[in-house]
């Protein structure tokens, strides 16, 4: 198939879609808000991962209004275990400059809402598209990956240059009546039978018969990607610091990776024995007890974290600016702890 006969897979795309499409909390009411929050939330996340935290947001957070009137700290807890927090911070900009700009409600203008805080290109033609009808593509990675293995297309689909050019291609044939449904449709297509990793499952593709890729036997080809650089392994020491029965936390800077959120102290390298003991005490405090605790890994985008924490019963005061002794239904509760952190405390 060429890009000329690239509009052939409008009706049974949409007649597959029609019968497959997922049961999802955003999808049974498409309202702007609804649709605005879960693609905020499904980027970089698996819908099955999403689920659970759309349901548990929307609850604290039902409308513009309430999200824009979070605390910083209640919006971070509401994010916890999503990853990418600024993604929420971006969410209530957005809804603050909703309520100043557009009276509080979600703007029906893809231009418009390529305007607001943390929605791109993508986000703003899922939105208006599916919340409005508006006949704008919506090129995320499963619809890179589907228009590659249909073309047999051999650039770099992380290239701006491919993005743009595949953008142009869905604007000019995408359904005027479906635009929604019919980006929906690419982007499920992608998550459920033209699978990312491993062989796609082209017996069950409505378009199997008019895919390049599939004549040619050459599916796992696509969609090319340039190869990117190796993250960067850090080791990292994480101190899990009791005095009674409350446990000491440390708010990271307001800039870089992590930005904001609390941690347990930690510092960057492994170190052991004696050396925790001296560190410790340059900060004030008095080791009583110590134990060796759990390792772990975390994977960032561009930096790997290899880390090694210890339990350590304490006295003394730390010396250190944002830290905090808090128990453990308050760390539950009121704080946002990184997935990357959470581990050592579960």
């Amino acid at each position: 198939m060429t890009e000329q006969e690239l509009t052939i897979i409008v009706a049974p795309l949409l007649a597959w879609y029609d019968k497959k499409a997922r049961i999802l909390p955003w999808r049974e009411y498409p309202t702007p808000y609804r649709v605005w929050l879960s693609e905020i939330m499904l980027q970089q996340t698996r819908v099955e991962a999403v689920k659970p935290f759309f349901d548990r947001f929307f609850a604290e957070a039902p409308d513009i209004a309430s999200l824009a009137a979070l605390s910083e700290d209640k919006l971070l807890k509401l994010w916890e275990g999503l990853g990418y927090y600024n993604r929420a911070r971006n969410l209530k900009k957005a809804a603050q400059q909703i309520i100043l700009k557009f009276n509080g409600k979600l703007p029906a203008s893809y231009e418009q809402l390529l305007s607001l805080p943390g929605i791109g290109e993508y986000t703003a033609g899922a939105i208006a598209s599916i919340a409005y009808g508006i006949p704008v593509p919506a090129v995320d990675g499963n619809v890179l990956r589907v228009l590659a293995r249909l073309l047999a297309y051999d650039g770099d689909i992380l290239s701006n240059v491919v993005k743009r050019h595949f953008r142009v291609l869905l604007q000019n044939m995408i359904p005027q009546q479906r635009a929604g449904d019919f980006n929906q449709a690419l982007m499920e297509l992608g998550a459920t039978v033209c699978l990312p990793n491993g062989m796609p499952r082209c017996a069950d593709c409505p378009l199997q018969a008019i895919c390049r890729a599939n004549a040619e036997g050459t599916v796992l080809a696509f969609p090319v990607k340039k190869v990117k650089n190796a993250r960067r392994i850090e080791d990292r020491t994480v101190f899990l610091l009791y005095q009674g029965d409350k446990i000491a936390i440390h708010k990271r800077e307001a800039k870089g990776l992590l930005a904001g959120l609390w941690e347990f102290p930690n510092i960057t390298g492994l170190v052991e024995g004696q050396e925790i003991v001296k560190y410790l005490e340059t900060i004030g405090l008095v080791v009583e007890k110590f134990f060796i605790g759990k390792k772990a890994k975390h994977v960032f985008t561009h930096i790997e974290w290899h880390m090694q924490s210890y339990d350590i019963m304490v006295r003394g005061e730390a010396k250190e600016e944002n830290w905090l002794w808090v128990k453990k239904d308050e760390l539950e509760e009121k704080y946002s702890l990184p997935t990357a952190f959470r581990i050592f405390f579960e």
